[in-house]
């Protein structure tokens, strides 16, 4: 793999048209996560309720001990509302759910 296969562009749904490049192995392994645990109906999950069930799915050699999750979380659950995989119910607190 070239140096430019270790990265990735990541989108953000609260604005478009920018793109962070990031490490491909920690996106990759998050997003299979969440939409793993992630509901395809609506209302689906809080955040809250979505890094619990997470947390043990990701490999601990790059999230030990559940580090930067949160971050990765927030990343990749906004790239996948970008990319329209994952919706946000409109409730208090935000759910979200696959598309």
């Amino acid at each position: 793999m070239t140096k430019a296969d270790d990265r990735i562009e990541m989108l953000n749904v609260n604005s478009p048209g920018h793109v962070v490049r990031v490490e491909r192995a920690k996106y990759e392994a998050m997003r299979r996560a969440m939409l793993a645990v992630v509901p395809a109906d609506a209302p689906g999950l809080t955040a809250a309720e979505i890094k619990a069930r997470l947390l043990p799915l990701l490999p601990e050699a790059l999230f030990p001990g559940g580090a930067k999750a949160g971050w990765w979380q927030k990343g990749v659950q906004l790239d996948l509302e970008a990319r329209g995989l994952m919706a946000r119910a409109d409730t208090k607190p935000l759910r979200f759910y696959r598309l």
